[in-house]
């Protein structure tokens, strides 16, 4: 492909790029539609991402918008096409979480955070692929099958929020909603090498999120640690979206009005961050550790103050802990009531003395509301901890995975093990770098730091003061245009 036709072709560009070619008549939003169907056709056959297509009231939206355009209109995202997690609700669409049989409930509703992108002027194409009730860091199901890496189709493309990091990555779409309690919107931004910002827990609206079957009530109640956020190829997209995201319920927006702080700093230079490469638990993979060194050579060569430890740091090992009683005792509430109940016949002949990973989650699923109360104190005196360390940091850089994204296994969840430089740790510990943001409700954004020696992406999470989203938004974008950013995988580069 020649540079003019690179230049002309809009697959991977950002969406602000698109709204300012829109605004300028350079392109029209059902041109962009055409151009963004036809790359869905001739290669998300390899990707299996886009599961839920809509493109015949996407062209209707998309003809609206270039009306809309030409009458002077300039919502943020008026003509931009895009999709979002095939957990949210969209009226006339299926919302199944990859479960068989619910393919046929009704939906009749907009979620609250599809409504804000469609009011936003968005063209939603269709709803991207996940990973069995959103349950995993990898993306298939009985459903709708198995989404691969663009990168490597024998990887995975991280979950649950896969398809929507594959649909990026591959240049389909340029913004995408997904949606993170153990990493579901992190993962797949640092296996795919895009971005994705998890925001400060309650910031954007979870009605219309849940379950296949369960009510859109009038009034949103937050479940305890899931947050909805966007993901884009730029950082500056994911300031761009949030705007459109964030902010009260519909319910409660007459009441309230939501002010989120400027970022701390406009330069990297301005920045303190504290910078983690070791856990407790699991170690990192000798390719990301290293990826991490030469992204923190960068920072100081930018004049960034960088720092590797630090005394009002929370005890991480507890972090994990009480994540994991929060976690598990929030996906038992969900639980059939007989299944329920032998569990709690089995927790109750477990020995005390049985700490084993088994254990501790068996408990977990069937935690007393005394003990949950134990564990939420926990939680108030950590987040007291870390309001305390973000007086003296700015942020805290760290991994998203100890490895890059690891090949397609399919295996029973429980028996799958992970492989770290030759060493086996168990699958599930993946989840211990993500729990530092997602227990407190802190916002992280994660981002591509640059590829490692196996060719993959590797991305860092940069975790920020609660409700100051803004500022780690803002460093990503900051090193974005110092470092460098996305890179097209090499099999999907050609328009």
């Amino acid at each position: 492909m020649s540079n003019s036709d690179e230049d002309n072709d809009m697959s991977f560009k950002n969406a602000r790029e698109m709204t300012l070619a829109l605004q300028a008549r350079e392109i029209s939003a059902v041109e962009l539609f055409d151009e963004a169907v036809a790359r869905i056709e001739r290669y998300d056959a390899k990707t299996n991402a886009v599961v839920v297509r809509d493109f015949e009231r996407a062209r209707l939206a998309a003809a609206a918008a270039d009306a809309a355009l030409m009458r002077g209109d300039r919502r943020p995202l008026l003509g931009v096409p895009m999709t979002v997690k095939e957990s949210f609700s969209m009226a006339g669409l299926p919302k199944t979480w990859g479960v068989p049989g619910t393919e046929t409930i009704r939906i009749d509703e907009d979620a609250v955070a599809v409504r804000r992108l469609k009011n936003a002027g968005a063209v939603i194409l269709g709803k991207t692929n996940v990973a069995t009730m959103l349950g995993d860091w990898q993306t298939y199901n009985p459903v709708y099958g198995v989404t691969s890496n663009p990168w490597d189709l024998t990887r995975t493309p991280g979950g649950s929020s896969g398809g929507s990091a594959a649909a990026l990555a591959a240049g389909f779409v340029p913004l995408e909603l997904g949606s993170d309690i153990y990493g579901s919107l992190r993962v797949p931004a640092h296996c795919c090498g895009i971005y994705a910002h998890k925001p400060s827990h309650g910031l954007v609206p979870l009605r219309g999120a849940g379950p296949p079957g369960s009510p859109m009530l009038s009034v949103s109640v937050d479940p305890d640690l899931v947050v909805a956020g966007p993901m884009s190829r730029s950082a500056g997209d994911l300031a761009l979206a949030l705007d459109v995201l964030a902010g009260p319920d519909d319910a409660q927006a007459a009441a309230y009005r939501l002010e989120l702080p400027p970022s701390r700093h406009t330069r990297l230079a301005d920045f303190r961050v504290l910078m983690l490469e070791d856990h407790p638990v699991v170690q990192i993979s000798n390719e990301v550790r290293a990826a991490m060194r030469r992204f923190r050579q960068q920072l100081e060569g930018a004049r960034c103050t960088v720092g590797t430890g630090s005394a009002l740091l929370p005890d991480l090992g507890l972090v994990m802990h009480t994540l994991g009683q929060l976690f598990l005792s929030f996906m038992g509430a969900d639980m059939p009531l007989d299944d329920y109940r032998a569990l709690q016949e089995q927790a109750a002949g477990l020995p005390g003395s049985d700490t084993s990973d088994a254990a501790m989650e068996l408990r977990g699923l069937v935690l007393s509301h005394r003990d949950w109360i134990a564990a939420d104190r926990a939680r108030v005196a950590l987040m007291h901890q870390w309001r305390q360390l973000f007086r003296e940091w700015d942020l805290v850089l760290c991994p998203v995975l100890p490895t890059p994204a690891f090949t397609h296994d399919h295996s029973d969840i429980r028996s799958r093990r992970l492989e770290i430089d030759g060493r086996q740790t168990a699958y599930t510990h993946q989840a211990l770098w993500q729990s530092l943001a997602t227990l407190t409700g802190l916002p992280a954004t994660a981002f591509p730091i640059g590829l490692g020696e196996s060719g993959l992406p590797i991305g860092l999470q940069a975790i920020g003061p609660y409700l100051e989203d803004r500022t780690p938004i803002a460093f990503a974008e900051l090193a974005e245009r110092e470092f460098g950013g996305f890179v097209q995988p090499p099999a999907f580069a050609e328009s």
